[in-house]
């Protein structure tokens, strides 16, 4: 196999998460030697449904997903489940830019097959952590609110890299902090050092969807300012919340403008 699309798509489709995490290495590592290419006569993408997951965990609504201390190690378990099934669901949102938008520069795909690679060992330092604590994948019920945005803004890839990195994960840049000094103060230096890479890792996945958007704003002659806040408007209504991480975010492409701008909208929601 040589085309990328169709390669992604494997990826994407896989159900078994250690079978996810072998195709999205193999993957990775054929483009970075040059045998995988985006093929111009690939099929057209299907319409989007949900990805290759297994059985568990059980999505419920984001409401129903329980909330628990951390004084315990089920309740840190719970909290490195819920960033696992974030960074599972990101290998996926990463293949998808891959499979789903077409035409695009080579260093676009990269950029995406990178982070589809980092997020894969993200989530296998999680599942390792996840059995330290006693626990596996699919242990606690989990939402699927990344997802659903991806099949949201499937038509349209400005969309998709104004929402998706730019929003939702970029809101792992804001809490993630948090957390850290919450284990901190239990002390789980563990789950903290683990944390820690993710952290530093995700600015350069905001930015990647930073750079994207406004190489896709510039292609097709609209402001990009104006145009994430129209989306952020239309799609996240009063949903967005603060505050926001601003060192994090301004080195992962934001400006202090527009995140004056974000702030004011979160707090209007």
């Amino acid at each position: 196999m040589s085309d990328l699309h169709t390669a992604a798509k494997r990826c994407l489709d896989a159900t078994d998460p250690a079978e996810k995490l072998r195709l999205t290495h193999a993957t990775w590592d054929a483009l970075q030697a040059g045998l995988l290419h985006p093929d111009a006569n690939s099929p057209a993408p299907d319409p989007i449904g949900a990805p290759g997951r297994p059985a568990l965990p059980r999505l419920v609504p984001q409401r129903q997903v329980p909330h628990r201390g951390l004084g315990t190690p089920e309740g840190r378990a719970a909290l490195v489940h819920a960033v696992s099934h974030i960074e599972f669901n990101a290998i996926n949102l990463a293949w998808d830019a891959v499979y789903r938008f077409r035409n695009m520069p080579p260093d676009y795909y990269r950029d995406w097959a990178s982070c589809a690679n980092d997020e894969a060992r993200h989530f296998a330092m999680l599942c390792q952590r996840l059995a330290e604590l006693g626990h596996a994948y699919g242990d606690f019920d989990a939402h699927n609110g990344l997802w659903e945005m991806a099949e949201k803004t499937a038509h349209h890839d400005t969309a998709r890299m104004a929402l998706v990195p730019r929003v939702l994960e970029a809101r792992g840049l804001d809490v993630t902090p948090g957390m850290i000094e919450r284990l901190r103060g239990v002390g789980d230096e563990s789950t903290i050092a683990i944390l820690e890479v993710i952290l530093r890792e995700e600015v350069a996945h905001v930015a990647a969807g930073t750079r994207w958007f406004r190489w896709c704003c510039e292609r097709d002659g609209v402001d990009p300012r104006e145009t994430f806040l129209d989306f952020v408007r239309d799609y996240m209504g009063r949903n967005l919340r603060g505050p926001f991480n601003r060192p994090a975010r301004l080195q992962a492409g934001f400006d202090d403008a527009e995140l004056d701008q974000l702030t004011q909208l979160a707090l209007a929601s």
